[in-house]
């Protein structure tokens, strides 16, 4: 399961170093400059469509073999994208990506809601984001080396898949009904909540992918080659590891809601160093700061959501979590292009900095009044 983690988080980003050269080897196609970038977040658009159903089928059909399919399909779909020279049909094919990592993260969060409960589980969530985190540390930097070699070498990383396959087959297995964490009970809770959720992993994603979709464009002004892009991407990733570990702490002495503050606040920051920064080190270091409130966010989301949900419906619930995150993924171009052309990259990180500071500052004063309200309510 740990394994098949990193598979979902690196999807759409493991080209990301390529991107600059994939601009050049396509600079013939008209609007090749918006349909290279979502060449990477058409993977995201893919997932969150298909998410939903992928929740049905874990519901009715099972995790397993939901989590066997997507795996087979992760495979063959990601590495088909070295063998074609037509921007249209890699599109086709990172869609095909996309539904495979539908299925495979809705299993993967369905699954470990199903096997654990209580601490075990905030726990358990947080080494699934600590994995997929790690992923990032180690496969980034080498599509950024491969990518020195062809744009299309990085591809070759999605063969991994096929050795997850394998152990999956061999050692996985379907939860069954009288284990304790499927006897939960109750049902489907507080819906405007759910899609609060949702939307808020949502914005989160929208604005952290900018790292990827808009950060090698502004190394690339700094002179620096796919190697580096590479490298200083899979920053975010490598303090999404602490963050991701340390949430199980923080979740014993913080509320869900003053988490979510904190990873946002976090986030705000990060994205401010990198607006002002002036060197490649500090854009190294504002992503390790963003990254590490990006950890703490996506293992309280998740988990939050599995306390709302039965375990009957758990696996539709969490794919909406999967749709709000990867839609978020696949806007965050669409979304970013007309405030970069109106403003540069730089300014862009900036300002998203400035809103994201002043939302947790709202919000830490909100959940402030609330608290004290309930107080003299007793």
């Amino acid at each position: 399961m740990l394994a098949a983690a990193p598979l979902t988080i690196m999807a759409a980003a493991i080209i990301a170093p390529s991107l600059p050269a994939m601009r050049e080897v396509f600079s013939g196609t008209p609007g090749s400059g918006l349909l290279v970038r979502l060449a990477l977040t058409v993977t995201s658009l893919a997932i969150a469509i298909s998410a939903p159903l992928s929740g049905i089928v874990a519901d009715r059909v099972g995790r397993r073999p939901l989590l066997l399919a997507g795996l087979g399909l992760y495979a063959v779909t990601g590495t088909a994208g070295f063998f074609v020279d037509d921007l249209s049909l890699l599109l086709v094919t990172r869609a095909g990506l996309g539904i495979a990592v539908g299925g495979i993260m809705t299993a993967i969060s369905t699954l470990i809601t199903d096997w654990f409960s209580g601490a075990s589980r905030a726990s358990f969530l947080g080494l699934q984001q600590a994995f997929a985190s790690l992923g990032g540390v180690v496969f980034l930097p080498l599509a950024g080396l491969l990518a020195t070699v062809s744009w299309q070498a990085p591809f070759w990383i999605y063969s991994v898949s096929a050795i997850v396959a394998v152990f999956a087959v061999v050692s996985l297995r379907e939860p069954e009904r009288g284990e304790p964490a499927v006897r939960e009970s109750g049902r489907i809770r507080l819906p405007g909540r759910i899609a609060g959720v949702y939307v808020l992993a949502l914005v989160a994603t929208l604005i952290f992918y900018m790292a990827p979709t808009q950060l090698p464009f502004l190394l690339e002004g700094f002179g620096s080659g796919p190697a580096v892009i590479g490298a200083v991407v899979a920053g975010s990733t490598l303090t999404g590891v602490a963050g991701a570990l340390a949430f199980p702490r923080l979740r014993k002495r913080l509320s869900p809601t003053a988490i979510t503050t904190l990873s946002v606040a976090l986030l705000g920051v990060g994205w401010l160093v990198i607006g002002t920064a002036g060197t490649v080190v500090q854009i190294v270091a504002g992503l390790l700061v963003g990254g590490f409130g990006v950890g703490l966010v996506v293992p309280n989301l998740n988990l939050r959501l599995a306390e709302f949900a039965h375990p009957a419906q758990r696996g539709r619930v969490l794919s909406g979590l999967v749709t709000g995150i990867f839609l978020g993924q696949f806007l965050s171009p669409l979304v970013a292009q007309p405030l970069v052309q109106a403003i540069g990259i730089a300014d862009a990180f900036l300002w998203t900095g400035i809103a994201l500071g002043a939302g947790a500052a709202l919000a830490a004063v909100g959940s402030r009044s609330t608290g004290k309200n309930r107080k003299e309510a007793r």
